[in-house]
Parts: structure tokens; C-alpha cells; sequence
């Protein structure tokens, strides 16, 4: 019911910026809170950065004071603005959306993104 199609990744020097882009369609109003995990090569995926219906953010530590997360809710989409970037930040990212359906019943599900692959280069 809810879809998220991501895009904005790329590659990118150590110290450059990307936005990341998260277009939600569906049932946009059953989404209590959005974010982003991300997988580096050969390791488990971890937890980036959150935002909740009332714009509280959390950060992972190690992207604090240079990533951002946003969202503008009149294209339905949230951002993840990167900045300062790291050979340590390259991964595929992945945006999230928890979803909690009312009718017919109570039902809670997370949707993904497709992820999109972000290269940061020494």
C-alpha cells in the first residue's frame, strides 16, 4: 500500500555532498515515522537516521553533525542530505517507512526503498 522509490546516490570524493531522495506514494497517511538504514560491503546494515511524524530527528553517531534528515510533506518525500562525506559512509542506502493500517483492522508493516548504491572515494 505504501511504495518508496529512492534515488540520489552516486559517487563522490571524499568531502563532497549528495542528497538522497525518498518518494512515498500510497497510503502516505498511515506513516508514523520514516528513515534511513544503509549496508557497507560485507557488513550489516545499521541504522543512519530517523524522523517521526513531528520532525524529531536521531542520528547514528558517526553521521552526526554532517548528515541531515528532512521531509517535505507536501511532495511526500523525505531527503538525507550528506555532507562531509567519508570513505566510511559508502554503502547502499535504504529508506524506510513504518506504516499502521486502522481498518479493517490493526496492522503494522515497515516499507522499503529499492536502495541506492552511494561510492565515496579517497
Amino acid at each position: 500500500q505504501v511504495e518508496l522509490v529512492e534515488s540520489g546516490g552516486g559517487l563522490v570524493q571524499a568531502g563532497g555532498a549528495l542528497r538522497l531522495s525518498c518518494a512515498a506514494s500510497g497510503s502516505v497517511d498511515a506513516i508514523n515515522g520514516m528513515g534511513w538504514f544503509r549496508q557497507p560491503p560485507g557488513k550489516q546494515r545499521e541504522l543512519v537516521a530517523t524522523i517521526t511524524t513531528g520532525d524529531s530527528t536521531n542520528y547514528l553517531d558517526s553521521v552526526k553533525g554532517r548528515f541531515t534528515i528532512s521531509r517535505d510533506t507536501s511532495k511526500n518525500t523525505m531527503y538525507l542530505q550528506m555532507s562531509s562525506l567519508k570513505p566510511e559512509d559508502t554503502a547502499v542506502y535504504y529508506c524506510y517507512a513504518a506504516v499502521s493500517i486502522a481498518a479493517p483492522r490493526v496492522r503494522a508493516y515497515t516499507a522499503w526503498g529499492q536502495g541506492t548504491q552511494v561510492t565515496v572515494s579517497s
